[in-house]
């Protein structure tokens, strides 16, 4: 590969997903960092653990933060100070979140920046969204201004930012995004949203859920078979096309990776990807 992408990736896990991250400690190097969801059926204490343990790991934990999934400013606060508690609150990753309907004060992601209080708890660096496909619920002319002001607002607090993407199966798409990007000033570090390897019917599963582009033509460049909906397939081929078509034009870029086929599976997968190149 002509650009070393590999280098630095990240993983996500839920909090669930403590026992896979403790069985894939070995493939992991002890820095990588392990993004924790904030998902709706897991409560505090689940998401605790889960961060806790990656920390004890040695691991690099990521905390996500739900906006819409905030019921006051209060829960907030006891999430960041449980954070910094733990010594886990350098890095987290702020997400509008799933519900149409916010259950507290926050409607965005930027919301919760502006409020002061994630450099008040010790935040230090923090992760912004991105959306090479577009979003099903939201128009690309917001969904760029969102990432303009997100990007501008954490620089101005003086908290380093970058921009993790949902994930894509199509090389074109994200090249286009990545550039118009940089097109427009934004120079944030960005994490590609990848799937690690998954079953194909998982991968199209998730990808109707999330508003990701699966057409027989695109799906077939990344190695989908919509005949063999049984069969399992990995990112090596997006990953190898997008690595040759990135140069120093189009900043850093770096990879994130979506466990949906499982934690374990994804390092293992990662470890020996990594291997052949």
């Amino acid at each position: 590969m002509s650009h070393d992408i590999l280098d630095g990736f990240s993983v996500e896990m839920t909090g669930k997903d403590v026992p896979s991250l403790g069985k894939a400690r070995a493939l992991l190097r002890p820095d990588t960092r392990v993004n924790v969801t904030y998902l709706g059926n897991e409560d505090f204490e689940m998401r605790r653990t889960a961060i806790r343990a990656a920390a004890g790991w040695g691991f690099t934990p990521v905390p996500h933060i739900s906006a819409r999934r905030l019921p006051s400013p209060q829960a907030l606060e006891d999430f960041l100070g449980a954070l910094r508690e733990d010594g886990t609150a350098r890095d987290v990753f702020v997400v509008g979140g799933d519900p149409a309907q916010p259950e507290g004060p926050y409607s965005s992601s930027l919301d919760v920046i502006r409020t002061g209080l994630l450099e008040k708890y010790g935040v230090a660096s923090v992760g912004i969204g991105g959306y090479p496909e577009g979003h099903p619920g939201i128009s690309d002319d917001l969904l760029w201004s969102a990432v303009a002001d997100k990007s501008r607002e954490v620089t101005e607090r003086g908290i380093v930012g970058s921009v993790i993407t949902q994930f894509s199966f199509d090389v074109d798409a994200v090249v286009a995004w990545i550039e118009q990007v940089r097109t427009r000033g934004i120079t944030l570090p960005i994490r590609i949203g990848v799937p690690g390897p998954a079953g194909v019917k998982r991968l199209l599963t998730f990808a109707g859920r999330f508003g990701v582009a699966s057409s027989a033509t695109v799906a077939r460049k990344y190695g989908l078979s919509l005949t063999n909906l049984l069969s399992t397939a990995g990112p090596d081929r997006f990953i190898r096309q997008l690595s040759d078509r990135l140069d120093e034009h189009h900043g850093e870029v770096r990879l994130h990776f979506y466990t949906f086929g499982g934690l374990y599976q994804t390092a293992t997968w990662i470890s020996e990807f990594a291997a052949k190149v």
